[in-house]
């Protein structure tokens, strides 16, 4: 490198160039969602990407919600989600729902809890959705948080922990747990979640650009707040506590 275009006094820079571009394409596709759906619904549906139950999914579902939480409606994208860990608090962090607000003197009111959405979601799922990725959808049914849109999911809820170390390096992994229902069976596992609202990506329409269960989530969603729009809730007037 220089700062003419000779080679006295030039430096050279060792330049290291991604190995793999999958990352940058996954990024792009998320903000292409994020962007449709923002210009579809006028601003009013936020899109959130989860794509595993482990830490990363953990982390990319506190950023996306914390910046969208404001939003009058959700869409929750965990196609191809890997899973890792129980989601349970996803669910929990998804659900809340605005108790009371707080009357502020000197700026804009809260609503508490402060990160909170009570407005109509959507799932979207598929069937690379798996292990903690069937859970994840399987609790936002049983939530009643909204419908799961998409295709069947995966199907594999037997998990495994404390596998054992062998002296070569290697270990040896076993089933040790499995999903059942509270009415006593088994589900899940070899089967998968099944959506609400069955919507396949038909592949010709995919060529094109387009995303039919993204379309489909964003027309559900804009149904719901149509028939049951966010109420607008009105500071009251001060009271007046003289004298007390």
């Amino acid at each position: 490198m220089n700062d003419q275009p000779t080679r006295a006094g030039a430096r050279e820079v060792l330049v290291q160039t991604l190995g793999n571009e999958a990352r940058l394409r996954h990024l792009a596709w998320i903000e292409k969602n994020r962007k449709e759906v923002e210009e579809a619904s006028d601003g009013k549906i936020g899109y959130v990407y989860v794509p595993d139950t482990g830490r990363h999914g953990q982390n990319e579902l506190v950023r996306q919600f914390r910046a969208q939480f404001n939003k009058a409606g959700l869409i929750v994208d965990e196609r191809f989600n890997s899973g890792g860990q129980i989601p349970d608090r996803f669910i929990e962090m998804l659900g809340r729902k605005i108790i009371n607000y707080w009357g502020v003197r000197d700026g804009p009111d809260w609503n508490w809890p402060e990160v909170a959405n009570s407005g109509p979601k959507a799932m979207l799922v598929n069937g690379w959705s798996g292990s903690g990725g069937d859970c994840f959808p399987f609790y936002f049914q049983k939530a009643g948080l909204g419908p799961v849109i998409g295709t069947r999911t995966w199907g594999g809820l037997i998990g495994m922990t404390g596998a054992p170390s062998l002296i070569d390096g290697g270990s040896v992994t076993v089933p040790t747990f499995g999903i059942y229902s509270t009415k006593g069976q088994w589900i899940i596992e070899g089967h998968g979640v099944d959506p609400d609202i069955t919507v396949v990506d038909d592949p010709s329409l995919m060529a094109k650009g387009k995303d039919p269960q993204l379309e489909r989530a964003i027309a559900e969603v804009l149904k719901e707040l149509k028939k049951s729009p966010p109420p607008e809730v009105k500071k009251p007037k001060y009271p007046l506590r003289a004298g007390r």
